[in-house]
């Protein structure tokens, strides 16, 4: 029999241990899952090591996360292929002539490349070595540049396929069919906003980001005939999320199709080789691998707090602050935010929605401005996007947010940190209006999952 501690004890314990193993730059794999085991054995039984394989193997054997490598490896050869070269050279041409145009075909780009692969690092490492240069050169504010490529690249998260939104989706056990359809309106929604801002500054400050000389400009037939290199690219989207739409396959076997589809994207641009296989497998297999690995650590360290009644203790505090049910998801949000200037997404979704979400369950809303609330059944869905809107801004919040690190290890020697933490500032904003408007209105994310699956 175990050591008895009370659970305010137990929590600070546990938690406060991840945090000084966080801070020593220990991977959050093999923190939460040596946590889990060493409390296990201090304050555990026989009883609670059977949480071991219990919770462990049906995440092993989980169809819905078959779908994680298939998108990664995806996405993997697809940067190989050269595609996201050729897109922002496209858009490049037809927006360079707007002032800002640089910017906004950047943000473009990283929605289109966002429907492709639905990883931030792949987005955000290759938009930073092909956009940011072109922006710098034609004498963009560096921080307004900088600014729209970490913006417009965590939008991997949310856009389908986004893996995000798979784990979630085993995690909350929710149909990951009706998760990607609802996070599509809201990433077109971030996606605009992000273009009408650097629009409506460089429009307002024509020195932020001057329009590419009349003299560089093209022609509109020629505009037509560069559209040519965008067909593969955009019907290799069309394909894998419309046959998740009209629901000819699941997510996992659409992912299966896009992956095939990528192989003749890539061997259509003359770019399939051994070498490009096997490097775009050795990403999988580490990309794969450290989420796995996580998961594993992080359903120990959860499932061994749930069971030693860290679920209720959590519960009691959090509805014991007698705010109402928007007070308390508005409490829940402030939390991510927190944690996400310290923790990656796989680990803040596995480590808080085991907990938020049956709280969440438990409360009404009624809906806000006199607009219809939200169906206890919904809630899961609903919230999910909400997440990953929220874990946007995680990738972009000093001081250990990815997206920032990812830009600065391309960005030419001259961009500071200082800059590149400035440049995400205004676009933290920007996605945390986006996470209260999907909050007040949340048609935004239930209406076209309820269209689609209308008839089933």
């Amino acid at each position: 029999m175990g050591l008895d501690l009370p659970i305010e004890w137990l929590s600070l314990l546990m938690f406060g241990g991840l945090g000084v193993l966080l801070l020593l730059g220990l991977p959050m794999a093999f923190c939460t899952g040596s946590l889990a085991v060493l409390f296990l054995w201090l304050f555990g039984n026989a009883a609670m090591l059977n949480m071991l394989p219990s919770r462990v193997f049906p995440f092993m054997t989980d169809y819905q996360l078959s779908a994680v490598p298939l998108f990664i490896f995806m996405a993997a050869i697809l940067e190989k292929a050269g595609i996201i070269e050729e897109l922002f050279e496209v858009i490049y041409k037809w927006l360079g002539g707007l002032k800002g145009g640089l910017a906004s075909a950047t943000v473009i780009s990283c929605t289109m490349l966002a429907a492709m692969v639905g990883v931030v690092g792949a987005a955000e490492v290759t938009m930073g070595m092909i956009a940011l240069p072109a922006m710098l050169r034609r004498n963009y504010d560096p921080a307004l540049a900088c600014g729209a490529l970490l913006a417009g690249g965590t939008l991997g998260i949310l856009i389908p396929p986004s893996v995000m939104a798979i784990v979630y989706a085993v995690v909350a056990q929710q149909s990951l069919g009706e998760l990607l359809i609802g996070s599509v309106f809201p990433g077109l929604l971030l996606s605009g906003m992000y273009v009408a801002y650097v629009t409506l500054r460089c429009y307002i400050n024509p020195a932020l980001g001057p329009p590419v000389p009349p003299g560089e400009r093209v022609g509109f037939m020629e505009k037509l005939r560069l559209l040519r290199g965008t067909l593969m690219p955009i019907l290799l989207i069309i394909t894998v999320l419309g046959v998740i739409f009209v629901g000819i396959a699941t997510p996992v076997e659409a992912a299966g199709i896009g992956t095939f589809g990528a192989f003749i994207v890539c061997a259509t641009h003359r770019r399939l080789t051994w070498q490009t296989i096997r490097d775009a497998a050795v990403t999988t297999l580490k990309a794969t691998a450290m989420v796995m690995w996580i998961f594993f650590g992080a359903t120990m360290f959860v499932g061994f707090f749930i069971l030693k009644g860290g679920q209720t203790f959590v519960t009691d505090t959090i509805l014991g602050t007698g705010l109402p049910p928007y007070g308390v998801l508005l409490l829940m949000m402030v939390i991510l935010f927190g944690l996400g200037m310290f923790l990656d997404w796989v680990g803040i979704l596995l480590l808080t929605v085991p907990i938020f979400l049956p709280i969440l369950r438990s409360l009404q809303f009624e809906g806000l401005f006199g607009f219809p609330g939200i169906a206890p059944a919904d809630v899961p869905l609903w919230y999910g996007v909400i997440f990953m809107v929220n874990m946007q801004m995680a990738f972009l919040s000093p001081p250990f947010g990815y997206s920032l690190f990812y830009l600065k290890s391309v960005a030419p020697p001259h961009i500071s940190m200082a800059t590149i933490f400035r440049a995400a500032a205004p676009f933290i904003v920007l996605q945390a209006i986006g996470v209260a408007l999907c909050i007040a209105f949340p048609a935004i994310v239930l209406w076209l999952p309820k269209v689609v699956y209308a008839g089933g």
